[in-house]
This record gives structure tokens, C-alpha cells and sequence, in this order.
């Protein structure tokens, strides 16, 4: 049997301890808006910071880019809206190296 030890992350969502890629040191993010009080920095660290917000209403995107290629094994989105109800969509798209095309992987 496999198993390991894992912490328990922003409001009761379990994070594996170890797993989490270093996009500091392998990915840049862009972002099509940003709140300068909630940057996309504390939405893409899990437990820390207080997750990142745009800095207006309407469709945002966020893109990260990653200096070479790796599997990515796990995507967790977390979303919370506590001010205002609404719907979000979550779109995971995939660009191979140099490809100008996408391949949309889950909706």
C-alpha cells in the first residue's frame, strides 16, 4: 500500500504536503486583471495569502506559463465569492511547446 502525510489546507480542503509545483521558480503568470490587494501570487500558493481577486467585474483570464514542459499530475481550483452570487467557469486549456492552436482539456 502507498501512502503519505497530508495538511490540512484553507477551510477544511486537504493539500497534499508535498506536491505542489514551484511556480515561483518554473512558471510566469499573467493575468488579465488584478486586484493590487489580492494578487494572483496568493491564489496559485495554497494556505497563504487571501486568495486573488480581479480588479473589476466581467470575464478574466488567468495563463501560466511554464519555462519548460511537465506533467501535471492534479489541478484543484478553489473558488469562493462571498460578496455577490455568481456562476464561474473554470476552463483548462493545454498549448504544446511553440503551437499557436490549444487543446481545451476539462470545462
Amino acid at each position: 500500500m502507498r501512502k503519505r502525510i497530508i495538511a490540512q489546507g484553507i477551510q477544511g480542503i486537504i493539500f497534499p504536503v508535498d506536491d505542489w509545483l514551484d511556480l515561483e521558480n518554473s512558471a510566469q503568470a499573467e493575468t488579465t486583471s488584478e486586484d493590487a490587494s489580492h494578487p494572483i501570487e496568493s491564489a496559485l500558493k495554497p494556505g497563504v495569502g487571501s486568495g486573488g481577486r480581479a480588479s473589476g467585474p466581467g470575464q478574466q483570464t488567468v495563463r501560466l506559463l511554464f519555462d519548460k514542459p511537465l506533467r501535471v499530475k492534479r489541478d484543484h481550483p478553489v473558488f469562493h465569492e462571498h460578496e455577490q452570487q455568481r456562476t464561474q467557469e473554470f476552463l483548462l486549456r493545454w498549448f504544446s511547446d511553440g503551437s499557436r492552436s490549444c487543446r481545451e482539456i476539462v470545462r
